[in-house]
């Protein structure tokens, strides 16, 4: 049974009369557009306390302190904002008239497109709210692309999904997918990117986040999610901003590490041939959600993403960065990566997915342009491939890029990338490191 989506308007209203939701907005950036909705809903004295927009640094440093990277479109800003938004309500909000309300602190640091069109739209946006009156507070935050190229519409946009998560805050947070799934009530499809979320505090119970976060992915909110080595969903600029960066490429269904012996052998080589300085390496291990390599872009619809989630826990542990996707190509990965503006990309990868793409006939028509447009994607940021070498069972024989099986409409274009050095062979390996490859 399909449930009902309400509009923004009704789930404003809606919020509004309920009497026992009472609290605070806070928003930085694109004009106090979810506040807004609240009050043409009408009966807003009912759910708003206060509302505020501290746009000059030095207001906004008074009240919530100076930030120390100098960013204020930041997941640490938005951490400041709902500590101190929170706060207040809790020190200025007691007595009989407030005992039977639950309070939230809703919070947002924005900026949309500026008047060259120079930036990058982007913000943070997070509640911290009670589900029962005077109890201990839950939070919710996650990050998003503004991805309209006018501003009024990027306002409207950020106005919805901020009322969307208030909505789902205090109606939907016994049902996790749910609340995700709502978040995207009432928006056009290709306005806004949710590339992170993060959810804590007892209404969540045993809330995995890095389950959440493939949820974005599988309802397309994102093409991929980044941990930390405690596996915490991080924000992929911020991991990766003119970093020299090193991903090995797994499959969700290996049930084995990945050889971090040959692994260890590309990152030497890469650190070696790109002058990487010390302290700017930064490693990743990819989680791809499919098993099968195919030309598709779509995620499939059957993955187990419990079983996915669990081996990105599992390679959290091996103390690196993961990063889970949908990229079956490896173009499609170079691309994402180029929006961190990294310093440049290494990729470690089986040279069985080499032969997959350097062969027309896993391909339909227009083989030489799809062709074209890998490379392009693939090769024109900085990107080197490093690719694993393969024992053919059947022939008993090592397979490199020596004599790999490439058709020969390829051919010209694979001995051009491997002569200037986009793709390279992992060397120094010992015969054990090949049969596990």
């Amino acid at each position: 049974m399909e449930r009902e989506i309400l509009d923004t308007k009704r789930k404003a209203l809606k919020i509004n009369l309920n009497e026992q939701i009472y609290g605070t907005f806070a928003e930085i950036g694109a004009g106090q557009e979810v506040a807004r909705n609240f009050f043409t809903a009408g009966a807003a004295s009912g759910t708003v306390a206060k509302t505020m927009s501290a746009y000059d640094m030095t207001f906004s440093d008074a009240i919530y302190g100076a930030e120390p990277s100098g960013r204020y479109v930041s997941q640490n800003r938005l951490q400041r904002m709902l500590d101190h938004e929170f706060g207040l309500l809790n020190e200025r909000l007691s007595g009989e008239k407030y005992e039977s309300r639950t309070f939230f602190a809703f919070a947002n640091t924005v900026t949309t497109l500026n008047f060259k069109r120079t930036n990058e739209p982007h913000g943070w946006i997070g509640i911290r709210f009670q589900t029962e009156p005077g109890g201990l507070p839950n939070e919710i935050f996650f990050h998003v692309r503004l991805l309209d190229t006018d501003v009024n519409m990027q306002q409207r946009v950020l106005g919805i999904i901020g009322v969307n998560l208030v909505y789902a805050a205090f109606y939907h947070f016994e049902d996790p997918k749910l609340m995700i799934e709502s978040l995207a009530d009432n928006l056009t499809v290709g306005s806004v990117e949710i590339d992170l979320i993060s959810v804590k505090g007892a209404a969540f119970g045993e809330v995995n986040n890095i389950l959440l976060n493939l949820y974005l992915i599988m309802k397309d909110f994102s093409a991929a999610a980044i941990f930390d080595a405690e596996g915490h969903p991080r924000q992929a600029k911020d991991l990766l901003y003119k970093k020299d960066i090193m991903i090995l490429r797994t499959k969700y269904g290996q049930k084995s590490n990945p050889n971090f012996n040959l692994f260890n052998k590309a990152t030497e080589q890469f650190t070696r041939t790109n002058d990487v300085e010390p302290g700017n390496l930064s490693v990743l291990i990819e989680v791809l959600l499919t098993n099968v390599l195919t030309d598709e872009q779509e995620t499939p619809d059957d993955i187990d993403l419990e079983a996915v989630a669990k081996r990105a826990e599992d390679m959290c542990n091996t103390g690196n960065l993961v990063i889970v996707s949908n990229f079956t190509r490896h173009n499609r990965l170079a691309k994402y990566l180029d929006r961190c503006r990294p310093k440049s990309v290494g990729i470690s990868t089986n040279i069985n997915n080499l032969k997959f793409v350097f062969n027309s006939t896993n391909f339909g028509e227009n083989y030489s342009s799809q062709l074209l447009a890998y490379v392009s994607d693939m090769f024109t940021k900085n990107v080197k491939l490093f690719a694993y070498p393969f024992m053919d069972k059947k022939s008993n024989t090592v397979i490199t890029t020596c004599n790999m099986p490439v058709t020969p409409e390829a051919k010209p274009l694979f001995d051009f990338l491997l002569i200037n050095g986009y793709i390279t062979d992992i060397k120094d390996y010992s015969e054990e490191d090949v049969k596990t490859a």
